[in-house]
């Protein structure tokens, strides 16, 4: 009996060890392949100076661009932590995505925390077959417009600066913007297969401009 627990728990271990080294193995790849989709989205704008792994699922690199665009710039990859099997199918049941975050500073402090969350809204049918279906089977829903919640005692009539930043991460389906006047000023989440379309990598930078122009804004 203590023999046949003892090459169980062996073959458990050997099973868990083969586990870990192959997906492992998989993440890193995954890792070196996402890397390059950062770079096609760098390509003449910035560049990667080096990166490292941060356990076996997050992954870092450090960004160079032209000065006045972002100081200490840096993204981080967070893939699905498959190299633990228990680990793995938490994220699975919790339906984690996997995600790239870009963070920076910015050429000068902004003034204010700003946090935009995005929230998808979808139509769907009850269940009828195409040839019965009209516009009175299908339950819509809509996208609302801006909501602030502020805790500034006076608040300003036209926050444009905040909403152009919303919209831009509406425009180019980030997860999350933030501003802080705290390092790092300026952050950007997405979903990480989002930069496998050569197209969608290519104005990814350009997006992260496009939104961090609404603090230069508001502190003019």
């Amino acid at each position: 009996m203590g023999r046949l627990l003892l090459i169980d728990v062996v073959t458990s271990v050997a099973v868990l060890g083969l586990w870990y080294v192959v997906f492992s193995h998989y993440n890193r790849k995954k890792g070196a392949t996402a890397l390059r989709w950062v770079q096609t989205a760098c390509a003449g704008k910035g560049r990667i100076l080096e990166s490292r792994w941060m356990g076996t699922s997050r992954l870092q690199a450090r960004l160079h661009f032209p000065s006045r665009w972002f100081e200490n710039a840096r993204v981080t990859l967070k893939f699905r932590p498959r190299a633990l099997p228990i680990h793995w199918l938490m994220s699975c049941w919790h339906k984690q995505e996997e995600t790239l975050t870009f963070e920076a500073d910015l050429d000068g402090s902004p003034s204010f925390h700003l946090e935009v969350v995005r929230h998808r809204w979808c139509a769907h049918n009850r269940g009828i077959s195409s040839r019965k279906r009209d516009d009175a089977e299908w339950d819509f829903y809509y996208e609302p417009g801006p909501v602030i919640l502020t805790t500034r005692t006076h608040w300003k009539q036209d926050p444009s600066a905040e909403l152009n930043a919303l919209m831009s991460a509406r425009r180019q389906d980030f997860l999350e913007v933030h501003f802080h006047p705290e390092s790092p000023q300026f952050s950007a989440t997405v979903h990480l297969e989002s930069l496998a379309d050569p197209n969608t990598a290519a104005e990814f930078v350009s997006a992260l401009r496009e939104i961090a122009a609404g603090a230069s804004t508001h502190r003019q």
